[in-house]
């Protein structure tokens, strides 16, 4: 077992191992998806979002391996939390390299997909109370550009990292 001593600052380097790590599992997923002939920024994208919060938490269990005493609250969050950031911001860039990449030819196949989606579960929007505002909001929230994607990418794989990050920094802080 390696000390913290001997090692140079064990946070930052698991936490950039393994957020560069689960970063590339998310561009693997968008790219398998699109060698697939799969929606590539479908619905079924949104399955890389777990691979973060699961590497943010493995991140935490590799950092007890520096400590012998358990890394402490502080830096087990730190950890989970500096993955997540990492991996996120990882995930975005390659969302937008695919998507200046693949052109805006998919985008516009997608758009029109997600159109069709929303149109076909309009009814169900008009039920609910404000529904029909609800259904304008989801018609211009629908990401348009290589921007849109990256940035969407980034915030919904933040939020989820950091959500099941901090528990599991509580959990494994000793």
């Amino acid at each position: 077992m390696e000390s913290a001593a001997s090692t140079p600052n064990p946070v930052v380097r698991t936490a950039a191992l393994c957020g560069v790590v689960a970063g590339g599992l998310c561009i693997g997923w968008v790219l398998f998806l699109y060698a697939t002939d799969n929606n590539p920024y479908g619905p079924k994208r949104t399955l890389s979002n777990f691979f973060i919060p699961i590497v943010a938490v493995v991140s935490q269990v590799l950092l007890r391996r520096y400590y012998a005493d358990g890394p402490g609250l502080w830096k087990s969050i730190e950890v989970g939390l500096l993955t997540t950031l990492i991996a996120a911001a990882v995930a975005a860039a390659g969302m937008y390299t695919f998507a200046q990449l693949a052109g805006p030819g998919l985008i516009e196949q997608h758009l029109a997909e997600a159109r069709h989606l929303l149109e076909s579960t309009k009814a169900l929007y008009l039920k609910l109370p404000n529904g029909q505002q609800q259904y304008e909001a989801a018609l211009l929230g629908l990401a348009q550009t290589p921007q849109a994607f990256a940035q969407d990418e980034f915030a919904k794989k933040l939020l989820l990292g950091i959500l099941l990050s901090i528990p599991g920094g509580v959990f494994l802080r000793k």
